[in-house]
């Protein structure tokens, strides 16, 4: 069956459940957890939109792509960080699962990353941890599963955290890798910002990320923020 055929399907139903929600925030789940997301596209239409946060102009810029050549697995996967980015969690799952299916490898990790944000966010932390295991058996030399390893070891308390943060920057000399992360929230970034601030030496930075975070709005994050705030 051609791609297009079997595509069509995948996206309409995605289509049909954004125009139903509208515009929704994310809400925070009790012990779930952003983690960060994974573009795949270096320019094209959409891109500049997503990377400057116009979250509508990005998605019906991916949209033109996908409608034109159904095949285009790396549109598709940045079709789905807008949806998720735009609070439609669902809709964007159904669009990564099909990446997962057809994508080429690249595509596969990013669509394998940006699965496991969700499972996170859903307090699936199992669920996340496995599907980034796979991203990184894909290309164990790219860093984005590695940042997002990290990110989910801390929210978890686990004692690996600050090794995988070490591995991460290690892997990203010089920060290409985190140019092609979202954040799906203001707290996804700060975390973020706080981790990889303390894994550098920059504990000046950390810290005052991690009194933001202590005081925002995602009680895991607020939890892992204490922690690294108790810490001599």
């Amino acid at each position: 069956m051609p791609l297009h055929r079997f595509l069509r399907p995948i996206l309409l139903p995605a289509l049909a459940l954004v125009a139903a929600c509208g515009g929704q925030d994310p809400s925070v789940r009790a012990g779930g957890a952003p983690l960060a997301g994974m573009r795949v596209q270096e320019a094209g239409p959409g891109t500049a939109a997503l990377r400057a946060g116009q979250l509508a102009l990005a998605r019906g810029g991916f949209e033109s792509v996908v409608r034109a050549d159904p095949e285009r697995m790396d549109a598709l996967n940045d079709l789905a960080v807008a949806y998720r980015l735009e609070g439609h969690a669902e809709a964007a799952r159904q669009l990564l699962d099909e990446v997962v299916i057809r994508g080429a490898p690249r595509e596969q990790q990013a669509a394998l990353v940006n699965l496991a944000d969700l499972y996170a966010d859903d307090g699936y932390s199992s669920a996340a941890q496995a599907h980034l295991e796979t991203a990184r058996e894909i290309d164990s030399g790219r860093a984005e599963p590695a940042f997002a390893l990290a990110l989910l070891a801390d929210t978890r308390g686990d004692a690996d955290a600050s090794r995988l943060a070490a591995e991460a920057l290690r892997l990203d000399p010089d920060g290409a890798a985190r140019r092609f992360l979202v954040f799906a929230s203001p707290e996804a970034r700060a975390h973020f910002e706080a981790l990889f601030a303390e894994a550098a030496g920059d504990r000046s930075l950390a810290q005052a990320r991690w009194r933001e975070l202590r005081a925002g709005r995602v009680p895991a994050l607020a939890q892992a923020a204490q922690r690294h705030l108790e810490e001599p």
